[in-house]
């Protein structure tokens, strides 16, 4: 069995995984290890600090909340994923419609592309390093930085497209590779980093005073802000939604031979999203105490009016460099690399689902120079604690469709993959439900200030119950009460 295989563009798109292409839990925790210990990380752990997140809190916080997150994973996803053996795409559409879920596509790829933008920036940071390019942050949104290190991302962008475009095998070789090596790179960033601060024994990491330290200085510059204990939690929780409440890697669990794969997305909480951001974290805090005038230049002119948590834009690759050296802008290089590939890799799956007469190689290009597009705006990779709840919030409510009408739709009398059974192109009951919670959703995360991860599970929950009570009324009797015609996916010997 390939990778590619297991992949969500793998050879069962339409159809249920067979038995004989089952993997062993092996396969998953090797795929999230290197999937969650890579280019974010080194932005948004100094996010953190940045937004005044207290130690304390950030230890503990991330422990709960990803904690949580493995959680939702293995009893949401896994059990569904393995009854059904498909692919969250196929499943939308026997449920929602194929003109339906070609839109939701077209938002998955898009969203996708700005998330790849994130780390073409966080890697052109890096390779500005030795060339002397600075990593300069306008005041504008949507602001350029110098031409230098404009024309570098643009160098950096084509790169990770052609390279995505080679295919999944490629893209996910490299990242399996590379990924235990970064992993110890981050490790060693925090250790150095904590004998950089004179942090060396339980007494000072008790009292915590290099932390704040670094916390007073950015926000003496930066202005006055806050990132509480359930903030994080709820961030460490749902920054992933899209992938667990979202029931994306349905994908990827639809090849698991044991439940015990579940667990797998431990592995890349634990060593990603919590060991390697608070090693992210403490670069900063070392360079503030080190270097404070590298550390000015990070932060974001005009920052006050951005209007995220997490307005000082750190320079991933400078953090890495005064901390580690060349082998510091060698993982920040590589880190950046192997999130972007696979990222622009399904944003590439994504557009050709919405254009399926195109090659995949072309619609791969097409999301590699969106993504690059993006990256040229440094001040979009500064917004990612807001964006990764945003981007839960717009595309995890399609996973209460998926769970709703697995759990609950017979149980109601109603028909399950209604799509299919009854022909239609666009379930309304789907469409309604979908878009209504969501812009409640943006409204309040764009126009009142919401942290966008604390609409997720709300979002979600509407969308499930306006799907259950819209189909009540939409569902035509005819269908209901058709005998099944249509082979059961999830029992393939029916």
């Amino acid at each position: 069995m390939t990778e590619k295989t297991s992949s969500a563009g793998g050879e069962f798109e339409r159809q249920p995984v067979p038995d004989s292409a089952l993997l062993g839990s092996g396969k998953f925790w090797g795929m999230y290890a290197g999937e969650h210990a890579a280019g974010t990380e080194f932005m948004i752990g100094p996010l953190f600090l940045a937004a005044g997140a207290s130690l304390a809190d950030l230890l503990l916080g991330l422990l709960l909340g990803n904690f949580l997150a493995v959680l939702t994973w293995r009893f949401l996803v896994v059990p569904i994923a393995m009854a059904k053996r498909l692919t969250l795409y196929y499943q939308l559409e026997r449920i929602a419609g194929g003109s339906l879920v070609k839109f939701y596509n077209l938002i998955n790829g898009l969203l996708f592309c700005f998330l790849a933008g994130a780390m073409v920036t966080v890697s052109a940071s890096a390779v500005g390093v030795p060339f002397d390019i600075s990593f300069d942050v306008p005041s504008n949104m949507f602001g350029l930085s110098n031409p230098s290190f404009t024309m570098l991302v643009a160098i950096v962008g084509i790169v990770i497209a052609v390279v995505a475009a080679g295919g999944y095998e490629r893209v996910a070789r490299v990242a399996n590779i590379a990924a235990p090596w970064m992993i110890a790179v981050f490790a060693a960033c925090g250790i150095v980093s904590l004998a950089q601060l004179d942090a060396t024994n339980l007494a000072a990491l008790t009292e915590g005073r290099f932390w704040s330290d670094a916390v007073t200085f950015v926000q003496s510059h930066d202005g006055e802000q806050s990132f509480g204990f359930w903030q994080i939690v709820v961030f460490a929780w749902l920054c992933n939604g899209a992938m667990h409440f979202g029931m994306a890697d349905l994908s990827i669990f639809r090849f698991a031979r044991h439940k015990a794969s579940g667990w797998a997305p431990a592995i890349g909480m634990f060593l990603g999203h919590y060991m390697a951001w608070i090693a992210a974290a403490l670069l900063l805090a070392a360079l503030i105490k080190l270097q404070p005038d590298l550390a000015l230049q990070t932060v974001a002119e005009g920052a006050e009016d951005v209007g995220l948590p997490g307005t000082v834009v750190a320079n991933p690759g400078q953090l890495a460099f005064a901390s580690l050296g060349w082998a510091g802008i060698i993982c920040v290089v590589i880190a950046g690399w192997t999130t972007a590939n696979p990222t622009i890799y399904r944003a590439g799956l994504a557009f050709q689902g919405v254009l399926p007469k195109t090659s995949r190689t072309a619609m791969t290009l097409v999301a590699g120079a969106v993504a690059t597009i993006a990256g040229a705006f440094p001040n979009l990779s500064a917004q990612l604690l807001g964006f990764v709840g945003t981007y839960g919030t717009v595309l995890g409510p399609m996973g209460a469709v998926i769970f709703v009408d697995y759990y609950l739709m017979k149980k109601f009398g109603l028909r399950d993959e209604y799509a299919t059974h009854s022909g239609t192109q666009v379930n309304v009951a789907v469409m309604v439900a979908w878009l209504l919670p969501v812009a409640v959703g943006l409204y309040l995360i764009f126009w009142k200030g919401l942290f966008a991860a604390y609409a997720v599970i709300p979002c979600w929950v509407a969308c499930g119950l306006l799907y259950l009570v819209i189909s009540k009324f939409t569902q035509k009797p005819s269908v209901l009460q058709a005998t099944e015609s249509v082979t059961d996916p999830s029992n393939p010997g029916l």
